[in-house]
């Protein structure tokens, strides 16, 4: 997947396309709806399908107090529209200059003169251009003007027991924030990671039997809720089919309160190793189901006891979920 990050980058060459726009963080199921239509789209056309998108989030430069904490990093974010079949992502600066622009100039700036888009497939709820004055009605407008298809996708979500509701990035930031990354899971369409490089702690883990991966505190993702969770310690530097790719492990965290901890950390011990070194590597943690809150015990002896209840549950639920995770 090619990716630009200025208008200049786009190919001279390039002779049309189907493209979508968005801040997709999270790149959840109802993001993936739309760009799936945009990928079936442009094979239908011959042509690039692409996404056009903005970094840093509109509201941390027009209103900063409002901004959400993103569910997924940039880097995250790129990597999960690779995966959904796009040729390529445009990764616009958001600054307050590009905010007055008004949807006409956004779209033949962006749409028409660099993308030479075909057709345009957005949600129903998309707005666009200053002060978020344009939305598809406007969009089907310009389409006619200049010359590209507009397909807007209805809202996407789950009836659960009720009326549909559809499913959002704040849907999700809400679940992470409650620690119920099961249900997150299911509006992601996959569970939700949190991505760093292994660096070295307190090693308390390993004196007590349960040596852990802790996660740089500058990590990519959305931490969820402090607490113990299960989940999988995943090697991306390794092959898929490799044994040790995928790993299961159970989760803290937290800041460690049975020894006064003052610092969040997101620590993962890989389920019945203790000969890993990862030290230095870049993985991800994947988080599965929520075990139980973070607690504070009375003696390190009740910590290990938990530990291991904590692990027992962990290594039932990995086990039970291996086949839908890996797909064997």
């Amino acid at each position: 997947m090619q990716r630009w990050t200025d208008l200049t980058e786009i190919p001279d060459d390039l002779s049309g396309s189907v493209v979508t726009l968005g801040n997709f963080d999270g790149v959840h199921r109802g993001h993936r709806a739309v760009l799936a239509q945009v990928v079936d789209r442009a094979r239908e056309e011959g042509v690039p399908a692409v996404a056009v998108t903005f970094e840093p989030h509109p509201l941390a430069v027009l209103y900063p107090e409002r901004a959400p904490e993103l569910i997924a990093s940039l880097d995250q974010r790129l990597d999960l529209l690779e995966s959904v079949g796009l040729d390529a992502v445009l990764v616009m600066e958001f600054t307050r200059e590009l905010a007055t622009w008004s949807p006409e100039r956004f779209v033949e700036d962006v749409f028409v003169t660099a993308l030479h888009a075909r057709a345009v497939v957005v949600g129903q709820d998309t707005r666009f251009g200053a002060r978020n004055s344009g939305d598809v009605a406007t969009l089907c407008e310009l389409g006619e003007q200049f010359g590209f298809d507009v397909e807007a996708l209805s809202d996407q979500g789950d009836a659960d027991g009720g009326a549909p509701r559809r499913w959002s990035s704040s849907q999700v930031r809400r679940l992470l924030d409650e620690g119920d990354v099961g249900a997150a899971a299911q509006v992601l369409g996959r569970a939700h990671a949190v991505s760093g490089v292994v660096v070295h702690g307190e090693h308390r883990g390993r004196e007590i039997g349960y040596p852990t991966a802790n996660l740089a505190q500058d990590s990519d993702g959305l931490v969820p809720a402090d607490g113990v969770y299960a989940g999988w310690l995943l090697r991306p530097a390794l092959p898929e089919g490799h044994t040790d790719h995928l790993l299961p492990a159970a989760i803290s965290v937290g800041t460690n309160p049975t020894f006064d901890g003052v610092r969040r950390t997101v620590e993962a011990y890989v389920l019945d190793r203790t000969d890993l070194d990862l030290y230095g590597e870049r993985v991800a943690v994947e988080f599965l189901e929520h075990l139980r809150p973070m607690l504070r015990f009375d003696s390190v002896e009740e910590l290990v006891e938990q530990m291991r209840l904590d692990v027992d549950q962990a290594r039932d639920l990995t086990t039970a979920r291996r086949a839908e995770r890996t797909g064997r």
